[in-house]
């Protein structure tokens, strides 16, 4: 009847329910293959936390803009007794290599606290007493750095490229100098195959913009983004934001692989579904950042049990615990009850615990080392980073840079064509509009309106898509920077040159066609000096709104910034009002107005040393160029100093932007 009834239900004859639950594992799991590809071959790791008190700063997490907004003086902080409240207390623990801790609780626990005073990067609070040691040594930024990576909750990763590139060119930055190329192309396999990449390999990562991998699986590239250098210890972020509940599975399924390689994994999470629970080795169950409970998590309902709160059978102990000790705020009755509950729980676990050397809860009837300690394995990988590393230099670091950008860009052909077709669209404008006169030449008013428009309409348009750029990459580049993948200088010029191919051809659509159906000045020598008179001020634009880019917060602060900044080089440019009319201070913002010097650069090219026929009444006047120049104020300089004077703009931005990338941390605007 048994077997009948299997067959009924589709599965083999014979076969009974309990039979056939591997065959259900195999079916329903994406993970079945358990093997690992790699290893930490290190020495075993060790993490741990002793009497932990950190305490959080409000006041100094609200940006310095939102103050002003607020009429409060940046500088001006209240008093620590209202602005500031305990994130951790009390709170000890010792976890190894080979096990994975999973940090639960509510909203307000406390878990992305801890995770920042782990990786060294407590913005906004302070450390009041306790320790964090790494491999028996005290935690620095050094150890940190060398040991430790960190996966943060949301995925930065340029959409254009595939998985296998995205890996390559990270494996090209992280990996040390010793390594070959065959050893590079080696790992980015292993860590393709561990985190079951195959079948994504040559696939786009995407974004909510470009269509590419599923959100299970950029996550996953995230983790081997770091997975690729080999760290011993491995800290998550809330892993499984985001994802549905089979992928958060077999996420965490992944993780739990990694764990038993002789790596030590942290993880936080929200609420885990009750099988990724059972995948946990240690569970930390936190509320108002005091811990409830830290042991086993095959245990903790027996703990709890024991203290007079069972879970009620078929209920995911997770949900439960969590549920329990949550802080319930929706009445002031209700939140000191539960507030109340919370701190009685906490001081009874602590008292557990107090005389243990793990602060591990341990349940009488098994020692939990027995279950949750995994012995070293076998290293399988014997390319494990050398003591000292020998990391890729600048000129390594800025090669890799320099080639990610551009592929990265010239893979966004739905972008590029849209700034090629802008370009022709306002050259064939220009050019049309003034296009058609033959031998007749254009009135001199004309022709210097059409010059200080070809040099003034392309900048302006070039201001929000370089600002906007910026910004879509900021987050990235700040966590790369701070995991130490490379430093600002080889960033710096990278993102210089690697714009550099689509400047040039975004000047060609537009320069050309506007110069000849113009019929501006013939010749090959004052078409190439207008031609590159605009490239260097298109160029020097760009820099510009870079350097408003990474010294102000938010997208909307740059782009008011530069557009200010950029309407003043406007109408101090000397075809609005004569230079000579000026009074003192749009006098000096025209001596640095690029829009002023490029103006007075293309009158040279047009009209120096030529004469120019000027109709007045039924006469026709033949006048020096020379003299309109001068009349005009734009005979200060030569034609060459002119060009000099572009330049240094251009590098007096430069500067600023490098000063702005060096000391500004490129945080990402919600971080600000």
């Amino acid at each position: 009847m048994a077997g009948k009834a299997a067959e009924e239900r589709g599965l083999p004859k014979g076969a009974t329910p309990q039979d056939t639950s591997g065959l259900q594992d195999r079916l329903f799991s994406s993970e079945s293959d358990n093997s690992l590809y790699f290893t930490y071959s290190g020495q075993p790791n060790t993490l741990e936390v002793r009497d932990l008190n950190y305490q959080v700063d409000l006041a100094s997490q609200v940006p310095w803009f939102e103050q002003l907004a607020q009429f409060k003086m940046p500088w001006t902080s209240p008093s620590c007794q209202n602005s500031c409240e305990l994130g951790i207390q009390n709170l000890s623990f010792k976890v190894r290599s080979g096990q994975m801790l999973a940090i639960i609780g509510s909203s307000g626990c406390g878990r992305a606290s801890l995770l920042d005073v782990i990786t060294g990067r407590g913005h906004g609070g302070k450390i009041k007493s306790g320790q964090i040691w790494i491999n028996g040594q005290p935690s620095s930024p050094q150890l940190v750095r060398k040991c430790v990576a960190h996966v943060r909750q949301h995925n930065q990763l340029l959409p254009n490229l595939t998985v296998r590139e995205t890996l390559a060119f990270i494996a090209q930055m992280r990996l040390p100098r010793t390594f070959s190329q065959a050893q590079r192309d080696k790992r980015v396999e292993d860590v393709i195959a561990e985190l079951r990449l195959r079948q994504c390999a040559d696939t786009r990562v995407g974004n909510m913009y470009v269509r590419g991998l599923s959100g299970g699986e950029r996550r996953r590239v995230s983790i081997g983004v770091q997975l690729l250098w080999n760290p011993g210890i491995l800290i998550l972020d809330e892993p499984t934001s985001g994802l549905d509940s089979f992928t958060a599975h077999n996420l965490v399924k992944t993780l739990s692989r990694l764990a038993k390689g002789n790596r030590l994994v942290l993880i936080s999470l929200h609420q885990p579904r009750s099988d990724i629970f059972r995948l946990f080795d240690l569970v930390l169950l936190m509320t108002s950042g005091t811990p409830i409970y830290l042991g086993a998590a095959q245990h903790m309902v027996q703990y709890f049990t024991a203290i007079g709160y069972p879970c009620p059978r078929y209920s995911n102990p997770a949900d439960f615990y969590v549920d329990l000790t949550s802080i319930d705020r929706r009445s002031r009755e209700q939140e000191l009850a539960t507030r109340e509950k919370a701190q009685s729980l906490a001081a009874l676990f602590l008292e557990k615990v107090r005389d243990l050397d793990d602060f591990l809860w341990k349940a009488e009837t098994k020692d939990l080392d027995e279950d949750t300690c995994v012995e070293s394995v076998t290293p399988l990988d014997t390319n494990c980073l050398p003591s000292p590393t020998k990391m890729p230099g600048a000129v390594q670091q800025f090669t890799t840079l320099i080639r990610r950008q551009i592929s990265n860009d010239f893979r966004d052909l739905p972008t590029l064509l849209i700034h090629g077709a802008e370009a022709c669209l306002m050259s064939m404008t220009i050019g049309f509009l003034y296009f058609g006169h033959g031998s007749i030449q254009l009135s001199f008013m004309d022709t210097a309106a059409l010059l200080f428009m070809i040099g003034a309409l392309i900048p302006f348009n070039v201001i929000l898509d370089v600002i906007s750029k910026c910004y879509s990459e900021r987050a990235m580049l700040y966590y790369e920077l701070e995991d130490g993948l490379y430093t600002t200088g080889p960033y710096f010029f990278a993102k210089i040159l690697g714009e550099l191919p689509e400047h040039c051809a975004y000047i060609i659509i537009y320069g050309m066609p506007t110069y000849w159906l113009a019929n501006l000045r013939p010749g090959l020598q004052p078409f190439l000096l207008h031609f590159l008179l605009v490239w260097l001020v298109v160029f020097c634009c760009r820099i510009m709104a870079l350097a408003a880019a990474a010294l102000l917060p938010t997208f909307h602060m740059a782009s008011f910034f530069s557009n200010a900044l950029y309407n003043s080089f406007y109408l101090a440019g000397g075809f609005m009002i004569n230079l000579s009319s000026l009074w003192t201070v749009p006098a000096w913002i025209s001596k640095v107005s690029f829009l002023r010097w490029c103006f007075e650069g293309l009158m040279k090219i047009q009209f120096s040393r030529r004469t120019y026929k000027m109709p007045l009444g039924n006469l026709t006047i033949a006048v020096s160029g020379d003299k309109i120049l001068s009349v005009m104020e734009l005979d200060s300089y030569p034609l060459y100093a002119i060009y000099l004077i572009v330049i240094g703009l251009s590098g007096g931005f430069m500067v600023l932007y490098y000063v702005s990338l060096r000391f500004i941390k490129q945080k990402p605007s919600q971080d600000w």
